[in-house]
């Protein structure tokens, strides 16, 4: 070999090692390091709808227990969360400072449609992963506007629309009292619902919308009551779902009656509703009911089970879908992460977040898979109808939605 070729060898040789090295580096941002990734959550800890707290309190333990287990990729999650009172120049107030301050890699997990409004374009423009937004809102989904923020449920719309569907087929003659949240949340699910509605089928005889400041909705639901309807959408948050239910059985009024998913909470909403009162009310379900024995010896249950039993306190009380929903999010991040390998930089974030293909968790119900692309950010996009009948979700239909 000549000395040239030789040298010529000698230099891809180093090339290649150059290019390997390159490669084995890790990349980080504001927020991870060897040691740790810092992950930041705004929840609604005090104020009215303080009982969905829950779900970061089940986050914080499981990525504890996680921590306990080594972290991921090495690395321990140091769970940052701020109470926000569910009021929006508050949340505003904690997403600076998380990621000012605190310089946290992203935000997970942020729950409520108006709150989660107030710092989308701030943290958009700051180019920080809005991650897996609690909120069924379609605004999460729209890679092109704003592409640092995500959702995770099932929207609004998909599920107004299984609503609307279902009782066009079984109750044409309806006559209907929407009860919704006066924000986009109950506004959004309103139109969806009402345009879901089958020509010529059910009809609205009433739009009632309430604040989330009220302490009580009672003359809202005598007011619904007067309007002769024989059927009740309910729109509302865990609070005033669980108020509205007890106040039409004081009201000895019986319309076949609806509530949404996020408030299909046997501990939180129908128990304290009254389960006589609750009775029969119709909702969906995309996560397995910790409260139906169905479930009992379901594998991914028992492993939830097992988890509230160990590392959360007072566990009894957070046997509900609450608890169910902030696992099933954390068991999400964690998947996103473990794809980021030791790419820790926040534009991987994203990228791994538009890439969950078929993937599934352990309270997944069977039939659904969560799966995004670079044009997709709705990761759940299917539901199955519930009714509760003594005092257990029982399923009904198969999955409906994409």
């Amino acid at each position: 070999m000549s000395m040239n070729e030789l040298a010529t060898v000698i230099t891809a040789a180093i090339l290649a090692l150059l290019v390997s090295s390159a490669h084995a580096q890790k990349h980080y941002d504001s927020g991870a390091n060897d040691a740790e990734i810092k992950i930041g959550n705004i929840m609604p800890y005090s104020g009215p709808l303080s009982s969905l707290s829950v779900i970061a309190k089940v986050e914080a333990a499981y990525f504890a227990a996680l921590n306990e287990r080594g972290g991921i990729n090495g690395r321990k999650i140091n769970f940052i969360s701020y109470d926000d009172a569910f009021s929006p120049p508050k949340t505003v107030e904690q997403a600076r400072k998380l990621v000012e301050s605190d310089e946290v890699l992203l935000v997970f997990g942020a729950l409520g449609t108006p709150t989660n409004s107030a710092i989308q374009k701030y943290l958009n423009v700051k180019k920080v992963p809005h991650l897996f937004v609690a909120s069924g809102a379609t605004k999460w989904g729209d890679p092109t506007g704003f592409p640092w923020s995500i959702g995770w449920q099932p929207t609004y719309q998909t599920e107004a629309r299984t609503y609307a569907k279902y009782l066009s087929e079984v109750k044409p003659g309806a006559k209907i009292a929407v009860f919704y949240q006066n924000d986009d949340f109950g506004k959004e699910a309103l139109k969806t619902y009402k345009e879901g509605l089958a020509a010529g089928g059910p009809t609205i005889a009433i739009e009632e919308s309430y604040e989330v400041s009220e302490p009580t909705i009672d003359t809202h639901v005598v007011k619904m009551k007067a309007s002769g309807a024989d059927t009740l959408m309910i729109f509302a948050s865990a609070k005033y779902a669980a108020q509205t239910i007890k106040k039409t059985a004081e009201l000895d009024w019986r319309p076949l009656k609806f509530v949404t998913y996020a408030s299909a909470l046997i501990e939180s909403v129908m128990k304290p509703a009254g389960l006589d009162a609750a009775e029969g009310i119709i909702s969906s379900a995309y996560l397995k009911d910790p409260s139906d024995p169905q479930w009992k010896e379901d594998e991914g249950m028992k492993t939830f089970k097992s988890f509230l039993a160990k590392h959360v306190s007072d566990s009894a009380k957070m046997d509900d879908l609450l608890a169910a929903f902030g696992y099933s999010m954390a068991q999400t991040l964690e998947q996103v992460i473990r794809q980021c390998g030791d790419d820790l930089t926040r534009a991987n974030i994203m990228k791994q977040a538009a890439n969950l293909k078929n993937f599934t968790f352990d309270l997944l119900l069977p039939g659904i898979k969560i799966n995004t692309g670079p044009a997709d950010f709705y990761p759940i996009k299917q539901v199955t109808l519930i009714r509760l009948e003594g005092g257990t979700w029982k399923l009904f239909g198969p999955p409906i939605g994409q």
